[in-house]
């Protein structure tokens, strides 16, 4: 099933997708209340309401290298870092090019959604605490990344996570293709099955020390290709068997 977040009547709303219709529920995982919306042109929004977007840094072999940062070998553990709400952006959006950054670059990702209240999860049942997945852009000022303590301004800046375009409940994640196209040239072309850790890894580590509530999301990392944006671009961003999140950059 496919889910989608939009506003509708001035109000932010859930619903069900079918075919070219987005059938209207009462909350995320309520029932339907009859009203429907075309999906063409619909006013989609970031399909989660999180508390917290929790990331996953370098966890592709060829992106840790085409940056320089294998010097020490591969990680250990997943890197973390964290964005706020306030990073949301919507599909199909427009997010302004940063005047304080002179490296503005495009990461497509493998998002997750979590569908319910999640804290020291077992492999086992890592899978069973996710509502969905759907695909990120995770913007990066490049150069306060390397400059930063830490990376709150080169990562989570305002509308620094372009999110969509809906959820997809019914995937498998273990082996997705993750496409990013900036003008229609593509940039990065990698699997899932390529990432050091999975995402069942990724849930087991993050819940030992973070309870994960439900909305919030997950980022899984990006594969190698990662490359500057200017004013202009429109970045696609797409997961196999979800859909593709365009972004335009102004």
């Amino acid at each position: 099933m496919r889910l989608a977040r939009l506003e509708y009547e001035g109000a932010a709303r859930w619903g069900q997708i079918e075919g070219d219709t987005v059938h209207l529920t009462r909350g995320l995982s309520g029932e339907r209340t009859g009203e429907t919306v075309p999906l063409e042109g619909a006013a989609l929004l970031a399909p989660a309401e999180p508390t917290k977007i929790v990331c996953v840094g370098r966890n592709y072999v060829n992106h840790i290298r085409e940056l320089g940062n294998d010097t020490g070998g591969l990680p250990k553990e997943p890197g973390i870092f964290l964005k706020g709400p306030n990073a949301l952006a919507e599909p199909g959006g427009t997010v302004p090019s940063p005047e304080w950054t002179e490296s503005f670059h495009f990461e497509g990702e493998l998002a997750l959604v979590i569908g319910r209240r999640a804290r020291n999860l077992r492999p086992d049942e890592a899978l069973e605490a996710v509502l969905g997945y759907t695909c990120a852009l995770d913007l990066t000022a490049r150069d306060l990344q390397k400059t930063d303590l830490q990376w709150f301004r080169a990562k989570a800046a305002d509308r620094f996570c372009p999110l969509g375009p809906w959820i997809e409940t019914d995937l498998t994640p273990t082996d997705l293709r993750v496409v990013t196209r900036v003008n229609g040239e593509t940039r990065q072309d990698g699997r899932t099955s390529h990432m050091i850790f999975d995402v069942v890894q990724i849930l087991t580590y993050l819940t030992r020390y973070v309870t994960l509530e439900p909305g919030d999301v997950v980022l899984t990392g990006t594969p190698e290709g990662v490359g500057p944006l200017h004013r202009g671009d429109t970045v696609e961003v797409e997961v196999e068997g979800v859909g593709t999140l365009v972004t335009r950059i102004s």
